[in-house]
């Protein structure tokens, strides 16, 4: 790993409805049965000011809301978390696994959107330079599937309610990602039982961490 990455700063991405909560789980356990403290946060949120503008990111409108201030607001949340939550708690020795970090924006405002790439790239730089993760964990699943799970949660934030178009351009970004970066970015087929699951994800931890 270079400095700017770390394998104790692991990243679960995904689309709605992929179980990134429940993998979440499986990675903290995984951490804390070797004696790792453990925190898991995730984005856009993580702290009270993020969390605001979490929910003002996810609510619906009548006023569309431009792209260029979604990314953002996205990266203003993300500063913010990167700041005060993932920086302190990587130097006081702690794990942290997050929900949903960079790759998503890629994913969701570049290819979902059609926002420039090299723009993300560049405002990463502005909200975390030397803040990446070592490890991420891409839940995949087919788009109808992950609407279906999401849709019997709750009611349909802004983003659950985009096309199916939408999602899977989406979707397409994570594989893009994950044939970009594949040493990092380790696809996980979320369709299976959950013990195959686990196995999986247990498996790539194991691999980013030596055994």
């Amino acid at each position: 790993m270079t400095a700017a990455t770390s394998p104790r700063f692991v990243t679960l991405e995904g689309l709605e409805g992929a179980g990134k909560s429940t993998a979440m789980a499986f990675v903290r356990d995984w951490f804390e049965a070797r004696g790792e403290t453990v925190l898991c946060t995730r984005e856009p949120g993580g702290t009270p000011l993020a969390e605001e503008l979490r929910a003002v990111l996810k609510a619906v409108r009548e006023e569309p809301v431009a792209a260029s201030t979604e990314l953002l607001l996205m990266f203003a949340a993300r500063a913010q978390h990167v700041e005060r939550v993932i920086r302190p708690a990587l130097a006081a020795g702690k794990v942290v696994v997050c929900d949903r970090f960079t790759d998503s924006t890629r994913a969701y405002q570049g290819a979902g959107r059609g926002l420039s790439m090299a723009t993300i790239d560049q405002l990463a730089e502005v909200a975390h330079a030397g803040c990446d993760p070592g490890l991420t964990l891409w839940l995949d699943v087919p788009v109808a599937l992950g609407l279906e799970r999401a849709a019997s949660r709750e009611a349909a934030d802004r983003f659950e309610q985009e096309t199916l178009d939408f999602f899977e351009r989406v979707r397409d970004g994570f594989e893009a990602l994950s044939e970009r970066e594949p040493a990092r970015f380790r696809r996980v087929d979320a369709t299976r039982a959950l013990d195959e699951v686990r196995a999986q994800i247990e498996t790539e931890l194991e691999a980013a961490h030596g055994g």
